[in-house]
Order: structure tokens, then C-alpha cells, then sequence
């Protein structure tokens, strides 16, 4: 850099503050709203820098779809296997995900554009599928660490996952007594054994 504060050099970004830029665009516009030309005068760069780092926009989509997979899945995961043991704890964190304040929010609003941007693109389709796969077979082993049988901890699993894409999706049903009610109603009714038929 000769001094010059504009036009940015393409080395001066990486691959993440492209990416990032898509997701804001996404998350803000819509999929249509992504674009290479967009994003260029967005992050103050030419078109041709793009290229520096990605083949066509079609591969900073997939980078997208891989970067919101490792933040809003396997880092959650991974954090949760370092920090506990008991899976009666991780159901708890589990259960209290969508009402982690700004990050939460801003967590729901990258998964609901990625959503709606599934419903018309296969690419975005398999990746929510492969994300919500993913998500329910960690919350069935954390049943299955409690002892419940493998049909029962994936269906306990799969209720415990649409009551965590329901909060987030109705955020704003219920003021903070409500929502604390619902969430210790939603882990006694988990945790719960039920006599057998």
C-alpha cells in the first residue's frame, strides 16, 4: 500500500471480510442482494479483487453456507463438549440458545435469510438439511447419555430442536416471565420419563 486509503488492495482482504459482507447483505436483502459488484463497493474494493479470492460468486455462496455451518453448529458443539459432562447441563444450554441476548438474535436472523434463501436454491437446501441433521443427532446423544432408547432420544431430540427454531423464530411472543416459564416447562417435559404404554 502506497499511502493510498482508497481503493482498498486486495490483499488487504481476506476471504473472511468477503464472506462476512455476503452474510450482512444476506441477512439485511436477501439472497438476490448478494452480489459481486455490491459487495465490491460495500467493502470499497473493485470487482476484479473479488477474484482474488473466490472463482464466481457461486463459490463465496458455498463459503457462506460453510461459515454460518461452523459458527452456528460445530463451534456450539465443540464449546459444549469442553465445558460439560453432564448431559442434563448441555440439555439446559440447549434449551436457553435462543435467549442469549443480541448474539441470539443476530444468530436467528443469518439462519432465518439462509432459510428462506433454501426454499428456491438446492445448494442452501442441502446445507440447512446437513446444519439440522447435525443439530438433532448432538441433541440425541445427549439423550442418549441420559439412558433413554435410541427412537426415544432422537424423537425427544427432534422436539427439543423445534422448540429451540420456534423461540427464535417468535422472539418477540411472550415477555422474559413467559419465556423463562415455557423454557422450564419444555426441560421437565424433555427430561421426564414417561411409563411405558
Amino acid at each position: 500500500m502506497h499511502g493510498q486509503s482508497s481503493p482498498r488492495s486486495r490483499a488487504s482482504l481476506t476471504p473472511d471480510d468477503w464472506i462476512a459482507g455476503a452474510t450482512v447483505l444476506l441477512t439485511d436483502h436477501g439472497i438476490d442482494s448478494v452480489r459481486v459488484d455490491v459487495l465490491a463497493k460495500q467493502l470499497g474494493v473493485t470487482r476484479g479483487s473479488f477474484y482474488w479470492h473466490f472463482k464466481d460468486r457461486d463459490d463465496l455462496l458455498r463459503c457462506v453456507l460453510n461459515a454460518w455451518r461452523d459458527a452456528a453448529t460445530e463451534q456450539i458443539i465443540e464449546r459444549f463438549e469442553g465445558e460439560h459432562a453432564d448431559p442434563r447441563a448441555l440439555i439446559k444450554e440447549l434449551i436457553s440458545l435462543p435467549f442469549r441476548g443480541r448474539a441470539a438474535e443476530r444468530a436467528a436472523r443469518i439462519e432465518l435469510a439462509i432459510r428462506a434463501w433454501a426454499r428456491r436454491d438446492a445448494m442452501a437446501r442441502q446445507a440447512v438439511d446437513e446444519v439440522d441433521a447435525r443439530r438433532i443427532s448432538y441433541h440425541a446423544q445427549c439423550f442418549s447419555a441420559l439412558g433413554f432408547r435410541i427412537a426415544e432420544a432422537r424423537a425427544r431430540a427432534f422436539a427439543l430442536y423445534a422448540y429451540e427454531v420456534a423461540e427464535s423464530i417468535l422472539s418477540n411472543q411472550g415477555n422474559a416471565a413467559q419465556k423463562a416459564e415455557r423454557s422450564a416447562l419444555v426441560e421437565r417435559l424433555l427430561l421426564t420419563r414417561l411409563d411405558p404404554a
